[in-house]
């Protein structure tokens, strides 16, 4: 990256905070892409996908955005705190441990709801998530391993017993966490 060239604004382009996770920058690029992609009517735009695309080839990799902060920094004045780096795994642990959540909280609603039919498609377990193809593998491998889903003989994704149980445990922690931060009391007026 040359000085001499116009600097860009990756971060704007993408709609995402400068020091955002890597995984943010992966979704908005993937929502974006979609949106503007040619084949897609109504919403294609040419310009703006080609945008897109450069903005997240500059900032895909950490060493491309480790490099690219220093210039964004230099040209916008924002300033990337040094613990950025080291809070990244720290960051995507806490957004997996969202996405498994979110996956399981999904099977849990169709299971209650179709207790027969009780499977998604990953395709549409996928596009619930809006995550990339790897994310979405490790996910499903990881809740797997864990025996709270299955792969039902469809090919479908089902949540288990086990997954039951966790979604439960985890709501009723929730419930208690909730419970415990002090309720302000309505002033009397009277």
């Amino acid at each position: 990256m040359d000085d001499d060239l116009e600097f860009v604004d990756h971060y704007r382009v993408l709609g995402v905070p400068p020091d955002c996770s890597g995984r943010t920058i992966e979704v908005a690029y993937r929502e974006l892409a979609k949106r503007y992609h040619p084949d897609h009517p109504g919403t294609s735009d040419v310009e703006k996908f080609s945008q897109v695309i450069a903005a997240y080839r500059a900032v895909k990799s950490s060493k491309e955005r480790a490099r690219y902060n220093q210039r964004y920094s230099k040209v916008t004045g924002f300033v990337f705190s040094f613990l950025d780096e080291e809070l990244e795994p720290i960051r995507e642990a806490l957004t997996d441990a969202a996405a498994h959540e979110k996956i399981l909280s999904v099977l849990y609603k169709r299971r209650r709801e179709s207790a027969r039919e009780a499977g998604i498609g990953h395709y549409v377990l996928h596009q619930e998530l809006g995550c990339t193809d790897e994310a979405f593998e490790f996910f499903i491998w990881y809740l797997k391993e864990k025996g709270f889903v299955e792969i039902t003989e469809q090919g479908m994704v089902a949540i288990t017993i086990a997954g039951i149980d966790h979604v439960i445990s985890t709501s009723k922690a929730a419930a208690r966490e909730k419970s415990r931060i002090p309720q302000i009391a309505a002033p009397d007026w009277g």
